[in-house]
């Protein structure tokens, strides 16, 4: 067992934690932020993604242990004051979204995305969410959401 000490959404947390524990299951069982979703627990899907130090990175393959006093944001994080982030409106706007299972996720890469390329086209937009899997939406509307989002901020 050890002590973790880090800020997610902007608050602080110190909490104990076994040495094996993912920061999927920290996130969802010790800080009840359920919409870091858990779907392959290989990295393969993405449907856990957040952000650690700035960049996306798929929480269940990423040790509790490694984060101390790192600043995780997740998809409970990016709204302010009730008002949804300008990429999850564009999701919302542009279909983005079917089940939502991988919705978090997605939008979690788009933003980490336009954080480094302020303006991509739509083969960077497939590159970089290739590792994000959805089974509902043929990626269109993802695709729209993430052009859309880009033109407005």
């Amino acid at each position: 067992m050890a002590v973790i000490n880090l800020r997610v959404n902007g608050k602080k947390f110190s909490k104990e934690i076994t040495d094996n524990s993912l920061l999927s299951d920290f996130l969802r069982d010790k800080l009840s932020l359920t919409g870091t979703h858990i779907g392959c627990d290989t990295s393969q899907c993405g449907a856990c993604t957040v952000h650690l130090n700035g960049d996306s990175v798929k929480s269940c393959t990423v040790l509790t242990a490694d984060c101390n006093n790192a600043k995780i944001l997740t998809i409970e994080g990016l709204a302010k004051e009730g008002v949804m982030h300008s990429m999850q409106e564009a999701f919302k706007k542009n279909h983005g979204l079917q089940c939502g299972f991988c919705t978090p996720g997605m939008v979690m890469s788009a933003v980490d995305l336009l954080q480094k390329n302020k303006n991509p086209n739509e083969q960077e937009i497939r590159d970089w969410l290739e590792g994000n899997i959805c089974r509902c939406t043929g990626y269109q509307g993802i695709v729209a959401a993430v052009k859309d989002a880009a033109s407005k901020i």
